[in-house]
């Protein structure tokens, strides 16, 4: 099957940045013309998202963040908070019945205000002040409301309509906003704006001193005030010490060889390491000799991802309280035992006999997550999945913000690895991704998507690394995807055999693998259920940074 991408590859040789709105891409690219990094120019498109994306990322969410120096160095920031200190782990299934109620019980500590501004402290050049700007001008002066965001909100409003601070701001004059109608969020905007002024009245003290007092109105001046009084009436656990004492964590990166690449993922604090074991299962299996549109090679890349997300979720949990034995996951003999039990004729986990073969998904679900890369002139990358629904839980009044709901990526048994307890971080599905040549050159990609995130990783850098696609190509090409797993989300149901494939692939790839036992169903083209990846490649071999963007959502690339 032919792909022709709808956009080009954008090539470069000085610096690129790709998110997942123009607006950011765009703010992020001013900064790196002005002489940023691409940490500063990272942060300040991560930012901004919060306020573009704002049914899907929010400020006082996550922001799980991987950066490369320009001589090779790796950090990872987990941007992921943890369960308040004074949560009962046995909470949820004593008095909810074992299930995850939407509303402040959910929220963990926010972590992703900590993760930018730490990036900037030890990576960075520039204030927090230059980089939120563009995000405090977004919120205060309002942008239009595109396609998916004015969907989005039509279709969860009534979970906004819940919470009156909720509905105030994404259901305007009762009802959600329409396509180009103009989004203000003037709270959020003040809220940033407080943390400027608290940076530019330490500034004498230098710019690391500015940047630790912006934190500090965060995590324990009045925005914090506001946060814990709000959850206290809500009946929620968030204290001032669970922010006070706050710090965003740094764990070495997962590191893999595959073929002539180094893959890099963040720890099993986050679903990222299914990536690295889906990529060593495929080698074992062998598919050197098979087309990307056969059905061949979609079964084997639908049973691979079935093992290794099913290794997630019997394995996977914050590696401070759980033993993963990520080693063992990621090691010859335990990746050449799931490839060795592959059927290439049969489906493992069908769906039940007499089960539907065709139908729409079960439920509607929240939509989180956005993404932004940058590379910048001296050969420093960045890679940051910032998230957070803001439908699940009450918009903190007066402040614009959504404390992180990520508690419903933990399971309320605290018996499981991912399960609940207090200073335990959820099972993320956020994860930054890097892959690094052997001649020195560097993909950077990701995108937002849920449990679709490895999945749609996991195909762009096969079009790219091993079929030969160019960049945009490559992220257009049609994508499937595996249900066949208890879901990363609240209520963490199992789709057992469930395929989805974009219409794209034509009738008889889907014909195929449903006679294989797979329970198909059919995406339209471009859903955004299929992810959005955004990716920039440094070609050691011409020099060129290249480039793209997902038309699945309003992403767009910026280069020159």
């Amino acid at each position: 099957m032919t792909t022709h991408a709808s956009r080009p590859t954008l090539y470069a040789s000085r610096h690129a940045v790709s998110a997942g709105h123009h607006l950011a891409a765009a703010a992020g690219f001013a900064v790196l013309e002005a002489g940023g990094n691409a940490v500063d120019a990272g942060c300040c498109a991560g930012i901004a998202l919060a306020v573009l994306h704002p049914d899907e990322v929010n400020f006082a969410g996550v922001a799980p963040i991987m950066i490369r120096s320009a001589a090779g160095a790796v950090t990872t920031i987990d941007g992921l908070g943890h369960w308040p200190s004074g949560l009962p782990a046995d909470l949820f299934e004593r008095e909810h019945g074992g299930t995850m109620p939407e509303g402040v019980l959910r929220t963990v500590v926010p972590a992703a205000p900590d993760a930018w501004i730490g990036a900037l402290r030890d990576f960075g050049t520039m204030s927090f002040a230059e980089l939120a700007a563009p995000a405090i001008r977004f919120a205060r002066d309002g942008v239009a409301v595109f396609e998916e965001l004015a969907r989005h909100l039509a279709a969860r409003r009534d979970a906004y309509a819940r919470w009156p601070s909720s509905a105030a701001i994404f259901l305007p004059g009762g009802r959600p906003p329409a396509v180009g109608e103009r989004f203000v969020q003037a709270d959020l905007a003040a809220t940033l704006q407080h943390m400027t002024d608290e940076e530019a009245s330490a500034a004498p003290g230098g710019r690391v001193a500015g940047l630790e007092a912006a934190r500090a109105a965060f995590y324990e001046g009045d925005i914090a005030a506001r946060i814990v009084a709000f959850h206290a009436e809500q009946g929620g656990y968030l204290t001032r010490e669970d922010l006070a004492s706050f710090r965003c964590r740094r764990e070495p990166p997962v590191r893999v060889r595959w073929r002539d690449l180094e893959v890099v993922t963040a720890g099993p604090w986050c679903q990222g390491p299914v990536l690295a074991q889906a990529l060593r299962t495929l080698e074992h299996a062998g598919f050197d000799r098979l087309r990307r549109d056969e059905a061949d090679y979609v079964h084997l890349v639908l049973e691979v991802l079935k093992g290794a997300f099913a290794d997630r979720e019997r394995r996977y949990g914050d590696p401070r309280f759980v033993d993963v034995g990520l080693d063992e996951l990621l090691s010859d003999a335990h990746v050449a035992a799931r490839a060795g039990a592959i059927d290439p004729a049969r489906a493992a986990d069908p769906r039940a006999p007499g089960a539907p073969a065709a139908g729409p998904e079960p439920l509607a679900r929240a939509r989180d997550t956005s993404y932004v890369c940058v590379v910048d002139r001296w050969g420093n990358a960045f890679s940051a999945v910032p998230s957070d629904d803001s439908s699940t839980a009450p918009v903190v009044p007066g402040t614009g913000l959504v404390p992180s709901t990520r508690g419903s990526q933990s399971r309320p048994d605290p018996r499981h690895p991912s399960g609940v307890a207090p200073g335990k971080r959820p099972r993320l599905t956020p994860n930054p991704v890097m892959a690094v040549r052997d001649d020195g050159s560097l993909m950077v990609l990701g995108c937002p998507g849920g449990d679709m995130q490895v999945q749609a990783v996991l195909q762009v850098l096969l079009n790219v690394m091993h079929f030969g696609m160019d960049v945009q190509e490559a992220i257009e090409a049609p994508r499937f995807s595996t249900w066949s797993f208890p879901s990363s989300f609240a209520p963490y149901e199992h789709l057992r055999g469930r395929v989805a494939i974009e219409d794209r692939f034509g009738d008889e790839l889907p014909a195929e693998l449903q006679r294989r036992g797979h329970d198909v169903r059919r995406w339209p083209a471009f859903t955004r259920d299929a992810a959005a990846v955004e990716a920039i490649l440094a070609d050691a071999s011409t020099g060129f940074l290249r480039a793209g963007a997902d038309p699945r959502q309003p992403a767009y690339a910026i280069a020159i």
